[in-house]
C-alpha cells in the first residue's frame, strides 16, 4: 500500500476511535481492525459510485436522446418532470430537483440520511448531466423511443439501485405507502403511475400517454434484470463461521431482526464437517447495500443466498422505521 495511503487511513482510524471514546493510549492492536473496515468502507462506497455513476448517465441518454425531443413521459418522477416540462418553461434539470425533493426529504426520515444524501447527489448529478450534456437524437420512431428510451432510462434506475440511492424518488414514498398500508411497493407504484398517465392524456394526448406506458413498462422490466425487482423486502440467508458478529451486526447495525437456523456443514477438509449456525433476516433492497459492507467487514468469505419477499405478513418489520 502507498505509504501516504496507510498514514491517512491510520490517522482517521484514530480519529474514530477518538470520536468513540476508546481507551487511551491508542495501540496498535485497537487501530488495525478500524484500518480494515474503513478499507471495506471505502472500496464499497467507490463501487457503488462507479454504479450510481453509470446509471446517471445511462438515464440521461434515455432522456436527452429519446424522451425528451420529442415530448415522450415516463412514470415515476421522471414523468412527472417530464411532464411539467411540457406545460412550464423551467428546464428538465430543475424539475428533476424540484419534484424529486419532498420524496428525498421523506427519504430520510424513512429509510436513512445517508441513503437520502446519496440520492440528492445522484439527483443532482443527473440535473446536471441533463441540463449540460447535448446527446445525440438517436430517432424520431414512436415505438423505438419508447421501447429504448425506457430501456436507458430502467437501466439508469437500476444501476442506482445497485449503487445504494436512488434518481427516481416515487420508489421511496412507495415503500413509505406500503408499510402504512399494507401493501406491496408494486402496487402503489402502479396506482402512482396510472395517476401520472392519465395526467398525460389530458394534457398532452391519448396517444402520448399509451406510448408513456410502454416506455414505462420497458424500464420496469429493465430494472427487474438489472436488480431483480423493485419489490421491498429480500430474505437473506448468511452461513459463516463468524456467525455470532454477524448476528450482532444484524441487530446493531442494520436493527433488524433475524432468525438463527442450526446447520452443520455438509463439505469440510479431510472429510470433516462443523456446526454452524445459519442467520436468516429480512430487510429492505435499498438496505443491501449496507449489508454487504458490514458483513465483509466481518467475514468476506461469508456465503450470503438472496431471495425475493413479495410481501410479509406478522412480525415487527413493518412497524420498525428503516435504518
Amino acid at each position: 500500500m502507498n505509504p501516504l495511503i496507510g498514514k491517512l487511513l491510520v490517522d482517521m482510524a484514530r480519529r474514530r476511535l477518538k470520536a468513540n471514546k476508546a481507551p487511551l493510549p491508542i495501540t496498535d492492536k485497537q487501530i488495525k481492525p478500524v484500518v480494515k473496515n474503513i478499507k471495506v468502507e471505502l472500496s464499497h462506497a467507490i463501487k457503488e459510485y462507479i454504479f450510481i455513476t453509470i446509471g446517471v448517465f445511462s438515464a440521461g441518454f434515455g432522456l436527452k436522446g429519446f424522451l425528451l425531443p420529442n415530448s415522450f413521459i415516463d412514470g415515476g418522477a421522471t414523468g412527472i418532470s417530464l411532464l411539467l416540462q411540457n406545460i412550464t418553461p423551467l428546464s428538465l434539470g430543475i424539475l428533476l430537483l424540484i419534484v424529486n425533493a419532498p420524496f428525498l426529504v421523506l427519504a430520510s426520515k424513512t429509510i436513512g440520511r445517508k441513503f437520502a444524501l446519496r440520492s440528492v447527489i445522484a439527483i443532482s448529478f443527473l440535473a446536471i448531466v441533463v441540463h449540460t450534456i447535448e446527446y445525440p437524437i438517436i430517432t424520431e420512431d414512436k415505438l423505438l423511443i419508447a421501447v429504448f428510451g425506457g430501456f436507458f432510462l430502467g437501466l439508469g434506475i437500476g444501476m442506482a439501485m445497485r449503487g445504494g440511492s436512488v434518481i427516481d424518488g416515487t420508489e421511496v414514498l412507495a415503500i413509505f405507502l406500503s408499510r402504512k398500508l399494507s401493501i406491496t411497493v408494486g402496487d402503489v407504484l402502479l396506482l402512482i403511475n396510472i395517476i401520472i398517465f392519465s395526467f398525460g392524456a389530458y394534457v398532452l394526448s391519448i396517444e402520448t400517454a399509451l406510448y408513456a406506458i410502454l416506455t414505462y413498462l420497458s424500464a420496469a422490466k429493465t430494472v427487474d434484470f438489472i436488480v431483480d425487482g423493485v419489490e421491498e423486502y429480500v430474505g437473506v440467508t448468511i452461513i459463516s463461521k463468524k456467525h455470532e458478529e454477524l448476528r450482532i451486526m444484524v441487530i446493531e447495525k442494520l436493527q433488524r431482526a433475524c432468525t438463527i437456523y442450526a446447520g452443520k456443514g455438509g463439505y469440510g477438509k479431510n472429510g470433516i464437517s462443523y456446526d454452524k449456525n445459519i442467520i436468516y433476516t429480512v430487510i429492505t433492497r435499498l438496505e443491501l447495500a449496507k449489508l454487504y459492507t458490514e458483513i465483509d467487514k466481518i467475514d468476506t468469505d461469508a456465503f450470503i443466498v438472496i431471495g425475493m419477499v413479495k410481501d410479509l405478513k406478522g412480525g415487527m418489520i413493518k412497524k420498525k422505521p428503516l435504518k
